[in-house]
């Protein structure tokens, strides 16, 4: 896995100023205590490169880059002392063109066309934005995707715990960088549990797991019918017929024979399939790839390995937004579910941003 993969998983990236280099592995252990194995170390202070060394030699399963990297003489120092990626504010000519001669992943900062354009001659598809809030944040973003739909973003500067799901939910967006996860000062009072705690609540608000519906399975399309129907009797969800399932309002998905898991399934929305197949594989599951459900070349569905209770995992890419939910309603079951299956609301609900 590349260094630009990892930070994509990663969806956070803590970015770590230090001025003792004594507290760098055990702020570094703190952020893989709370899921985050990446970490951006800034040349802001004189205990940088030895808080790197640090790192890349007693941390192996964290992958250390450094930041605030200015000079090329900066980023060869780095690159010496163990960082897997380099991280500039602005566009430097020099630097990017060393990291790229060298196979070092490097982002630099681009906000304007003309460096994003640059970054491009070198083959570059992320870089970083900052300061994202003086600089338009995701309004600004998501009008450089337009011409430039290629590039993904890493947008520093003004992203924090209270507007991270907007950013990470953005299909521009590879990463984000903040120094929210690990301040500075949490660091000196080696604070190491409240950072953990903070890496665990950003990285479930950017996997996003969230019940989407049950699948029940029937016997036939009889019993389907009839088990729909004595929901709403009871619970006035109302009933919408499909060609393979009906549905009990929208959170209850009835087959009409059976399908897979022995009980039926359960739909899991997350931001991303990619994020959440390594997660899952860190807790010791698999995705059943034979089972996926493409929109072009992306993933929008596909069902774990694993069942639990008897019932069958679909995991499902988008995440359904309120104005979405709105427009979901008023879709028939025909129209969401002609095959049964989770992936096929993905693909009648519009994109909400």
């Amino acid at each position: 896995m590349t260094a630009l993969e990892r930070l994509y998983n990663a969806a956070v990236v803590p970015v770590v100023v230090l001025d003792d280099a004594a507290d760098a592995v055990p702020t570094a252990k703190a952020l893989l205590a709370g899921g985050v194995d990446v970490m951006e170390i800034t040349f802001r202070t004189a205990a940088a490169a030895d808080s790197i060394t640090a790192v890349a030699k007693e941390c192996p399963d964290m992958l250390v880059g450094a930041g605030t990297v200015i000079t090329l003489e900066q980023c060869k120092k780095a690159v010496a002392c163990g960082a897997k990626f380099i991280v500039s504010p602005g566009y430097s000519e020099e630097v990017v063109s060393w990291c790229v001669e060298n196979n070092v992943a490097i982002t630099p900062g681009c906000v304007t066309p003309t460096e994003i354009m640059a970054a491009m001659s070198h083959g570059l598809k992320v870089v970083k934005f900052f300061p994202a809030n003086v600089y338009g944040g995701l309004s600004a973003m998501k009008a450089l995707s337009g011409p430039f739909g290629g590039i993904k973003f890493i947008p520093t500067g003004g992203v924090n715990d209270k507007n991270l799901a907007e950013y990470i939910s953005a299909p521009f967006i590879h990463a984000v960088g903040g120094s929210w996860l690990c301040a500075k000062a949490d660091i000196a009072a080696h604070n190491f549990d409240k950072i953990t705690s903070l890496c665990k609540e950003a990285r479930k608000t950017a996997l996003g797991f969230e019940i989407a519906h049950v699948g029940v399975n029937a016997g036939d399309a009889e019993e389907s019918l009839a088990v729909c129907r004595a929901l709403d009797a009871a619970f006035g969800f109302g009933v919408k017929e499909g060609n393979s399932s009906n549905f009990a309002g929208s959170g209850v998905e009835v087959m009409k024979s059976p399908y897979l898991g022995k009980n039926g399934h359960i739909a899991v929305k997350t931001n991303s399939i990619p994020r959440a197949a390594a997660e899952l594989a860190k807790n010791g599951f698999t995705l059943d790839e034979s089972t996926a459900k493409y929109k072009g070349e992306k993933m929008v569905a596909v069902y774990l390995k694993q069942e639990f209770g008897g019932f069958a995992v679909v995991d499902t890419a988008q995440r359904l937004l309120p104005r979405a939910k709105a427009v979901f309603k008023e879709i028939s079951a025909d129209d969401l579910y002609p095959r049964g299956r989770m992936a096929d609301v993905l693909h009648a609900v519009p994109q909400v941003q």
